[in-house]
């Protein structure tokens, strides 16, 4: 068994496990804010005005870069923006088209997926532990989200490609990302353009998809938190996290977002959950600080 070692200084794997805490906690507040959007806009539309609105804001960042940046930004933020047009089109999609439960058991399968997407394209077997605690974060997410009832539904199948695609995308950001010198705000810049331009395309082939922009104050309000909160920090912290971590670790961490999700519901929306997918919440967190003080 080959256990994978990173020659990281102890005070930037501890920032970065906090770090991916912190971005699954913002994440996990985005699905709320994303359906009270879409509740005034399209998906392709409601996609291309959020990452365009998050391009224009970090564009400076990327033209202010040397010339070796701004190569570096191109040259891996390009491949892996069509990775992340993929995955917020599949989750979008699937979200609106099936249950909330079954779209957090899907997505969390990354954390299975990844460890063996790790291995695959990366050529390194992460240490056991690992897959054991990437289970008890997947049983969580089960226990989490009621499990999956029935035959899978045309939204669940978005999900499952949402997690598959998620897996794929830490692992080659991981590879990527260490031997660039590009700033992840120049990189996160390129993804975002990607991300904007490509739904823009999208929309302007779909009819219905391109209206006039909403004046609702509900609809900006959670764009503007979707575009600074889940876009430009969560994006700027995972991709400063994925230099620092393993794919397998980054994967784990940010499992948490499921539970982060259900706390957001009940204290916030109102919602109430049962006491098994509490157990699962808890399951998902734990998982998540064991490797946390394993790694300390």
């Amino acid at each position: 068994m080959t256990t994978l070692t990173l020659p990281q200084p102890k005070h930037l794997l501890r920032l970065s496990d906090f770090t991916l805490l912190l971005v699954a906690m913002v994440w996990g507040t985005s699905y709320g804010a994303a359906k009270g959007a879409l509740a005034f806009y399209p998906v392709l539309g409601f996609l291309a005005v959020r990452f365009t609105l998050t391009f224009v804001l970090l564009l400076p960042a990327l033209l202010r870069a040397p010339a070796v940046q701004k190569r570096d930004a191109l040259r891996t933020g390009l491949p892996l923006g069509m990775l992340m047009l993929g995955i917020f089109l599949c989750e979008t999609f699937g979200v609106a088209h099936t249950q909330a439960s079954n779209a957090a058991f899907l997505i969390s399968l990354c954390v299975v997926l990844t460890p063996f997407a790790e291995w695959w394209l990366l050529g390194r077997r992460p240490a056991q532990a690992m897959f054991v605690f990437a289970a008890i974060s997947l049983l969580g997410a089960a226990l989490l989200g009621g499990g999956i009832a029935g035959r899978l539904s045309w939204g669940d199948g978005l999900m499952l490609a949402a997690a598959v695609l998620r897996a794929i995308t830490v692992c080659q950001t991981s590879q990527l990302t260490r031997h660039s010198s590009a700033s992840a705000l120049a990189l996160t810049a390129v993804q975002a353009g990607v991300i904007g331009i490509g739904s823009l395309l999208l929309a302007l082939l779909m009819p219905g998809d391109l209206s006039a922009l909403p004046t609702q104050a509900a609809f900006w309000q959670a764009t503007l938190y979707l575009v600074l909160g889940c876009t430009v920090f969560a994006f700027f912290a995972q991709n400063w996290a994925l230099k620092h971590s393993a794919p397998s670790r980054v994967a784990l961490l940010t499992s948490t977002e499921p539970a982060f999700g259900a706390l957001f519901a009940v204290l916030w929306l109102g919602e109430s959950l049962s006491a098994t997918a509490w157990l699962g919440g808890g399951l998902i967190v734990l998982a998540a600080l064991w490797t946390t003080w394993r790694r300390s």
